[in-house]
């Protein structure tokens, strides 16, 4: 496994690689030689003291991205966080059964099975119903809040805007938000620059 280890606007002080470096380790048993880790470290002031650290881990699989967040008092508490992480990550990913090779026609009753045009139309329909509560906080916790669940989106109130976003994961890894407009008209995304690198992307 090739690790690369790197400070997002921070200098990461060279114990600190040699930490995430060692943390790591634990999890070559489950990767390959092929697999290329990214650990990225930074410091966010605003948040508290206890979770003002943090660190993402990026692991390139055979072409597929897993990525886990965590957060912690020091960067050292930030990697044991993340690193459990992405270890039941890639646990799933090991686990996960691969599917067989089938013949070309196969793949296609397949394909038409799964898009509903084999077989007798079936009606679509909501069947399930969920409530929750929501509450404002900023961008950059929401990505944090969303991480540490493991969805693929997120719905909270922007306390910048006090309106209701809908985080989602785009499929280039990045993050897209959605703010919707009740009777307004269609505006195009706000690209996103160096000072807030956690939400990325367009709103489509």
């Amino acid at each position: 496994m090739r690790t690369i280890v790197k400070g997002k606007n921070a200098e990461i002080p060279d114990r600190v690689r040699e930490y995430a470096d060692r943390k790591l380790k634990r999890i070559e048993r489950l990767l390959d030689e092929q697999t290329d880790a990214t650990v990225e470290l930074w410091n966010e002031q605003h948040r508290s003291s206890a979770a003002s650290h943090l660190a993402e881990v990026s692991l390139v699989i055979q072409g597929q991205v897993l990525r886990s967040r965590g957060s912690g008092s020091s960067y050292q508490e930030a990697l044991d966080d993340v690193v459990d992480k992405v270890e039941r990550q890639a646990v799933d990913h090991k686990e996960k059964p691969r599917l067989r090779a089938r013949p070309e026609e196969e793949k296609q009753i397949l394909r038409r099975l799964a898009d509903g045009s084999e077989g007798p139309p079936r009606e679509t329909r909501i069947v399930k119903f969920k409530r929750f509560a929501i509450e404002p906080m900023f961008e950059e916790d929401a990505v944090a809040a969303m991480e540490d669940l493991g969805h693929e989106f997120f719905v909270f109130v922007n306390a910048e805007t006090e309106r209701v976003a809908i985080l989602y994961r785009r499929n280039d890894g990045d993050y897209g938000l959605i703010e919707p407009a009740i009777g307004g008209e269609y505006t195009k995304g706000r690209g996103r620059g160096a000072s807030s690198p956690e939400v990325a992307g367009s709103r489509h």
